[in-house]
Parts: structure tokens; C-alpha cells; sequence
């Protein structure tokens, strides 16, 4: 559901991580900039900085953990419950 204000701070990067993998403009309408691409950048640009975390694009947010699930791979565990 998209948020009825611009989101800002950590709000804001949490919907946008959140939201990543569906693109720049869902982004930013989810998390309530509309069609205001340009801004939504600026400001996540903004929050990212007093976070502490590297931003330069979208893509950024989404983590190598993220990606390997989305990948795919082999799933490492004991045959049963009761064997290690």
C-alpha cells in the first residue's frame, strides 16, 4: 500500500529496500512520492547519508543475501530431525 505522505529517514529506506526489486518509479510511489522520481532520489539520497549507508542508486539497497535467494542454489541440512 502506497504511503499517503513522503516517507522520510529511516521510513523511507525501509519501504524503498523494501521495494527495490520492483524499480525506481514503484518506489517511489510506495513510499509516497508519486511520479516524483527526482525528489524521492534526493531525499533517499539524504536518509542514506545520516544512516550511514552507501547510496547511489536503488539497486544499492538490495542486499548479496537478497540476491543469492532470488538466484536460487542448494538448501544444506540433516536428513531428519534426529540426524545431524
Amino acid at each position: 500500500m502506497a504511503s499517503p505522505i513522503p516517507l522520510k529517514d529511516t521510513d523511507l529506506v525501509d519501504c524503498a529496500k523494501a521495494n527495490a526489486k520492483q524499480g525506481v518509479t514503484t518506489a517511489a510511489e510506495l513510499c509516497g512520492y508519486g511520479q516524483d522520481i527526482r525528489t524521492f532520489q534526493i531525499e533517499l539520497k539524504k536518509a542514506c547519508d545520516r544512516m550511514g549507508v552507501t547510496f547511489n542508486e536503488l539497486r544499492d539497497l538490495i542486499t548479496d543475501q537478497e540476491n543469492l535467494i532470488q538466484q536460487g542454489g542448494i538448501e544444506v541440512g540433516p536428513d531428519t530431525l534426529s540426524e545431524l
